[in-house]
């Protein structure tokens, strides 16, 4: 699958943000290749509909505005709404918010899933 900038930003943010059971970031050990596909799947639906919705609004820099999705649909202590974004901040955290938490595992099968 072939990912856009964005998208990109999102998953490295995705696996520096999540850990392992150990509490290691999973980006210690993962890339994207180690995304399950139905993960990966989802993960670029929601990037694709995000982006179709909000694109006049993150256009100057894509890279940080997938990384600032990741972190602002997850409620982390950073996002679209600390100051980077100071005319449209408050909505894209609103629609962020419109999509629903995600939490990544680390299945048996070694796997990443959503």
């Amino acid at each position: 699958m072939k990912l856009d900038t964005f998208t990109q930003a999102y998953i490295q943010c995705a696996l520096w943000s999540s850990t392992d059971d150990n509490d290691n970031p999973l980006d210690d050990k993962y890339s994207v290749d180690g995304i399950s596909k139905s993960c990966l799947t989802a993960m670029n639906d929601d990037c694709q509909k995000f982006q179709a919705e909000n694109m006049p609004m993150i256009i100057d820099d894509l890279s940080e505005a997938g990384h600032n999705f990741w972190l602002t649909r997850n409620h982390h202590g950073a996002g679209f709404w600390d100051g980077d974004y100071p005319e449209y901040g408050d909505v894209l955290t609103a629609k962020s918010h419109e999509f629903k938490e995600v939490n990544l595992i680390v299945c048996d099968d070694g796997l990443i899933y959503c």
